[in-house]
């Protein structure tokens, strides 16, 4: 196993300047008896004890920070900018990996080769867009931790682990410059954090911020992990959402309590596999690399389904009742008819529900002008009868409502 070397910590190529601060570059020792190495800031004053004064001119000097991520060319200094980028502590290897595929081949089953494609993009193509992958199970003993963990292992310090207090806090210069963020067990029911993870998946550019510091911009490539022992209502997927890759992961079918070590040994060997396999999405299909088919999944389907109000839910039902009953190719409906069915089964419904679903949801127009038009109302034995009324109605077809109801699963 090879790593990459480390620079002396007695010398000048130990600290750097980056404008008017001096910084040390030091190993902090881990629990598994390994080092990480830090930036700390360090005083001239201290410097000029550590050091001789002829040696202190030796320290390279910059104009600022930067972060461009770059896993087979990687640059410590881009112009006169420190790169903040972490490089991998590992160089390819040729050799076998078998017991990495194997862990891998069982968390992306079917989809392997697209699993694969994915580590791939990661490792050669680090700015590149990709899917928010999320493995979720309510068994236990799945893998789900140990394959973030494996990520860790592949990518160090470019990989960050989340809580889902996290992503509420206005303060996220932790994160905002780190290749992958891991979350495990996350739980974030609402839809401003969904919005907030989907936007993110997609932007060039976001706005980091420190406690005690100005906003300021920078460019984002982050790509999301999510880990969840909640199947369906782990996160809000509307059913139009083409960013997310759900899946579910079954038990191991025996416990190894060696596996991670074990892979440990083969990430060289990976690496060397990722570097020369074909991939088998050789060309980006969208702006994720993979094609929204690729990524749809029955478990991705059931977080949709979970992630419909029940006002939607109720509407999808009450149109799919009157098209059985009817026979009709096509419905028209103002608001406030749909708002007459509906009420029904749900007395508290208020018309501001029903429209936020038609228009917001939905996306569906009304005519431009009040025109005459035939719907239905339930009559004293609640069966569905015709009247024609005028309004600026909806039109909604039976294969709008198949293929929404396809989208639920």
């Amino acid at each position: 196993m090879k790593e990459t070397e480390h620079f002396p910590l007695d010398a000048p190529e130990s600290y750097i300047r980056v404008q008017t601060s001096y910084y040390k570059r030091c190993r902090q020792p881990t629990i598994q008896g390994d080092y990480v190495e830090l930036w700390i800031p360090w005083s001239s004053e201290t410097l000029r004890q550590d050091l001789p004064r002829k040696e202190v001119k030796k320290i390279c000097r910059f104009d600022g920070f930067c972060c461009v991520p770059s896993h087979l060319h990687y640059q410590e200094a881009v112009g006169n900018f420190y790169n903040l980028y972490h490089p991998l502590p590992w160089q390819p290897e040729e050799g076998p990996c078998s017991q990495t595929l194997f862990f891998l081949r069982h968390i992306f089953g079917e989809q392997y080769e697209l699993g694969l494609d994915y580590l791939a993009l990661l490792y050669r193509s680090p700015t590149q867009h990709l899917p928010v992958l999320c493995l979720v199970s309510r068994e236990r003993k799945t893998g789900k931790t140990t394959f973030l963990n494996l990520l860790k292992l592949i990518f160090g310090r470019n990989v960050t682990f989340n809580g889902n207090s996290d992503f509420r806090s206005q303060f996220n210069s932790d994160w905002m410059n780190t290749l992958l963020i891991a979350v495990d067990e996350v739980l974030l029911g609402r839809k401003e954090d969904s919005e907030k993870i989907k936007n993110l998946s997609t932007a060039r550019t976001a706005k980091i911020e420190a406690k005690g510091k100005d906003r300021r911009e920078t460019e984002f490539f982050g790509k999301f992990v999510l880990c969840s022992n909640n199947e369906e209502d782990f996160l809000v997927i509307e059913p139009t959402e083409t960013r997310y890759w759900v899946r579910k992961v079954p038990p191991l079918e025996r416990e190894n309590i060696h596996l991670l070590s074990q892979m440990r040994q083969e990430v060289p060997q990976l690496l060397h596999l990722l570097l020369r396999r074909p991939l088998s999405v050789p060309q980006g299909l969208t702006r994720m690399w993979f094609s929204e088919k690729q990524l749809r999944t029955d478990a991705l389907l059931r977080v949709m389904q979970g992630s419909r109000n029940k006002v939607e839910t109720e509407m999808l039902l009450l149109l799919r009742e009157l098209f059985e009953a009817t026979w009709d190719g096509e419905l028209c409906f103002t608001a406030k008819d749909m708002l007459e069915l509906l009420r029904r089964h749900m007395p508290r419904l208020s018309g501001q529900e029903v429209r936020r679903v038609l228009q917001r949801e939905w996306g569906l127009v009304p005519a431009t002008n009040s025109l005459s038009y035939q719907t239905y109302r339930y009559d004293a034995q609640g069966e569905p009868c015709q009247v024609r009324l005028t309004g600026r109605f909806y039109s909604i077809s039976q294969s709008w409502l198949r293929l929404r109801l396809d989208e639920d699963g």
